[in-house]
This record gives structure tokens, sequence and C-alpha cells, in this order.
């Protein structure tokens, strides 16, 4: 009896040398407090799941029945599969489309709603709109718009005499279809680079000018060089989210057709939730963070030295 007792008071002791070692650290770093809330849910919704699916990833695991520990084996069979390499090459090809066309159109837009013209703020709220809607009614509104039978897009060019594609049941055409999709969220982008461009200061411009540059000198020579560190972040930014497309391939084609609009995301999904392969599925998940890592270690690489800072080091990014 008495040892239970001696037990307990030492697990008290304990609890209150934690709370007070807690408080402590606290104190010191009062910081700490304020974080707090996003700290608690990036270990819950991010750390530990991130965690929980590479332990998954090697198992085997249909979520109905107990995961069965496989070691390796499900990335071994990812390889070995076909439709990962189609995956991941419709990923790619969707990235190296889309991206750079939706870079530069939003700078361009950008450049123009930076000008002092009547309304331009209103301009400017349009332009922006787009970019708020949820990407599955963005998907439901261009398979409207892309429909080959009563589809507006196909409409508008029989006005002119052209026989419009079949957008989303042809092989070819699938493609160009979600590139010219992905230009509707430019918006983004857009306020981004306006915010980039009010920061170049005035002077620059106005010496130019003295110096009889042109529009197209001014742009290669002041504006493109003073936004570099916007246009690094949001080309960085912009990878990341192509090769995790989702929503379009789910809400419009089902990875059809053949298999040309087959995302990486959805393969992965595909795997988890209709074949009921949850540890392939995390295994995919977790090459397709590696492929992601290295190609953003490439680009901030490739751009090292060549992105301006107003900093002494400038360009030094890793």
């Amino acid at each position: 009896m008495i040892k239970i007792r001696k037990n307990k008071t030492d697990n008290a002791g304990g609890i209150m040398l934690f709370i007070k070692k807690t408080k402590t650290i606290f104190a010191k770093n009062k910081f700490l407090i304020f974080i707090l809330p996003w700290l608690i849910g990036f270990v819950l919704l991010t750390i530990i799941p991130m965690i929980s699916s590479l332990i998954i990833s090697l198992t085997e695991w249909n979520i109905l029945s107990s995961p069965k520990f496989v070691g390796f084996d499900n990335y071994i069979n990812v390889f070995k599969d076909p439709l990962f390499y189609k995956s991941l090459r419709v990923t790619l090809v969707f990235t190296a489309l889309s991206v750079p066309i939706n870079v530069v159109l939003s700078l361009f837009v950008a450049i123009l709603l930076n000008s002092e013209i009547k309304c331009i703020n209103l301009y400017r709220t349009i332009y922006y709109l787009p970019a708020v809607v949820s990407g599955v009614v963005v998907s439901l509104l261009w398979s409207w718009i892309f429909n080959s039978e009563f589809g507006l897009l196909n409409n508008f060019l029989l006005k002119f005499g052209i026989e419009g594609p079949r957008w989303l049941s042809d092989e070819f055409w699938v493609m160009p279809a979600m590139v010219i999709m992905s230009v509707w969220g430019i918006g983004g982008g857009i306020i981004m680079y306006l915010s980039g461009l009010q920061g170049i200061p005035a002077y620059l411009y106005e010496s130019a000018r003295l110096d009889a540059a042109g529009w197209w000198t001014r742009l290669i020579k002041i504006t493109i060089p003073s936004m570099s560190p916007v246009l690094l972040f949001t080309t960085l930014t912009s990878v990341i989210g192509s090769l995790q497309t989702f929503t379009s391939a789910y809400i419009m084609t089902n990875g059809g057709p053949n298999n040309q609009t087959l995302f990486y995301a959805f393969y992965v999904y595909k795997h988890a939730f209709t074949w009921k392969q949850m540890g392939k599925a995390c295994a995919l998940a977790w090459i397709l963070f590696l492929i992601i890592f290295a190609i953003t270690m490439l680009l901030l690489k490739v751009s090292k030295g060549k992105v301006y800072y107003e900093s002494k080091d400038g360009g030094d990014i890793i």
C-alpha cells in the first residue's frame, strides 16, 4: 500500500515538473503562444498524416481488412505498372504546356492592369474573380463550354464556318482543352504580379525614358529583372499545383479518353478509393512528393544568380 502511494506521488511530481518546464519554455519564448494553434494543426493535419502514409506505403491494405506488411513491394510494383508512366507523362506534359502560358499571360495582363486608366479597380476585380470560384464549379462550367454538340465554344466556331472538335472525347484535343481551361485561374498570378509591379521604383522607368528606351527594352531590362523573385515564386507554385491536378480529370473526363487525362493525382485516387489499394496509393503519393521536391530544387538551382534581390547577396537563394 505504501509503494502504491509512493508511485502516485512520483507521478504527480513528474506531471508538475513537466507543467513547470512547459510554462518556463512559453515564458521565455512567448511567440510560441501565438503560433500554437497553427503548430497543433500542422502536427495533427500534416506531420502525423505524412508519417502514417509512409507506414501504410509499406503495407498491403484494402481499407476493409487489417494491413499486411510487405516492405518495399508497393514501390517495386509501381515502377512495373505501365499506367504509372502514362500518368506521369500526362502530368508532365500538362505542366510543361500550362505553366509557361499561365505565367506569361498573367504577367502581360498584370502590366495592362497596372496602367492608370478610368475604372482600373473594376477591371482588376473582374480579372481576379474567376480565381476564387470552386474547382468543381469551374470543371462543370468548362464541361458545358467544351460540349461537342451544344457547347458554347463549338457554337461560336460554327458561326465562322468552323466545325469544332470533340474537345473532351478526342485523344488529341483533350489535352489542349485542359490547358485552355487552366488559363481561367490566372487571377491569382495577376494579383502577385501587380503587387510586384507597383513595388518597382518609378525613377528606373523615368531614367530609361530619358535614354530613349522603348517599351520592350524597359520590359527586358527593368520590369522582368525587378520582378524575378515574384516570377520565381509564381512559377514554383504553378508547377507544384499543376503536378497535383485532380479536379478537372475527376469531374470532366474520368481520366479518359484512353487515359489521356490520367493525371498523377487522379491515378493515386483511383488506387486508393476505386481499386482499394491504399498501400500502393501511399507509395505513389510519396513518389510524387519526391518528384515535386526534385523539380523544385532543380528550378531553384537553375535560377540561382538569376533572381534579383535588393539585399547584398541577391541571387543566393540556396
